[in-house]
Parts: C-alpha cells; structure tokens; sequence
C-alpha cells in the first residue's frame, strides 16, 4: 500500500492545448466522461453527472484547488466514492494534481493523486486500487482528446 498513485505521459501536443484539455471543464469532461454544471474554479466546487458506463448514478464533485496556468491544476476529491448511500463528505479527501512540462515535440504531464493514507482503512485498499487503475485509463483518454 502507499499513499500516492503518480502517471506520466508524454504527449504530442503544445502545453497550450494540454492545460486547455485539463483545465476547460468542458473539455475536462470529455475525456475524463462527466458532465460538468460550471466552468471550474479555484476554491470552488465543482460537480456533474459521470457519464462513465455503471456509474452514471454517481455525481462527481471536487473542490479545486490551484489553477497555475499552464503548469499546474489541482483538485482534492473522494476517491471512488460512487456508493449513493454514503456521505464521503466526512472523510479527509485526496488531492489530484496534473503537472504539465514543456518537452521537446509537446508536453510531459504527470497525474499525481496523493492522500490515501487519509482514507478510512474500511477502504483504502479499494479506493486505491480503482483510482490507480482509473488513473491508468485517464492518462489514454486525454491522449486521444488531445490528438497524441
């Protein structure tokens, strides 16, 4: 077990269009698959329906916390808290932060979600395994939004 799931990706794409993929809530949801109700942010909720096939009953919500453009977005958020009947709103949630890094031919990024040792030990293990293997799918996804 460990406290934090880190994924890089080196994308052909300008750090230009990889912090708008990221950072336009519109563009965030179509590849992360939520619908988005508002623009995101800094220090403000954000929230939508997932689209994600299963968990469309889930709505997801994070607080954002850093808008750096165009080197750093980052949001704490309830890992894997898609049971309708629990108020994760109790819990310490997790901070998500995506790390983007000019390279040569396009953009670095790197996802790093830290804050798992927080998480009630009923679910940990759980919560971490889904968001790593969630993570591992996101980082193609926003390839392929990005043209990668």
């Amino acid at each position: 077990m460990t406290d934090r799931i880190e994924k890089t990706i080196e994308l052909r794409a300008p750090v230009e269009r990889v912090w708008t993929a990221i950072a336009d809530h519109r563009e965030f949801g179509a590849w992360f698959r939520v619908k988005l109700d508002a623009p995101f942010a800094p220090g403000q909720e954000a929230q939508g329906q997932i689209l994600y096939p299963g968990f469309e009953h889930v709505t997801w919500r994070a607080r954002v916390v850093t808008m750096d453009e165009p080197r750093l977005f980052a949001f704490t958020w309830h890992p894997y808290g898609v049971d309708p009947d629990v108020d994760y709103t109790k819990e310490e949630p997790t901070l998500v932060e995506f790390k983007l890094e000019p390279i040569a031919g396009g953009t670095r990024l790197t996802i790093v979600e830290s804050g798992f040792d927080k998480v009630p030990a009923h679910r940990r293990e759980e919560a971490f395994r889904m968001n790593d293997g969630g993570w591992t799918q996101q980082i193609q996804n926003i390839k392929a939004h990005v043209g990668s």
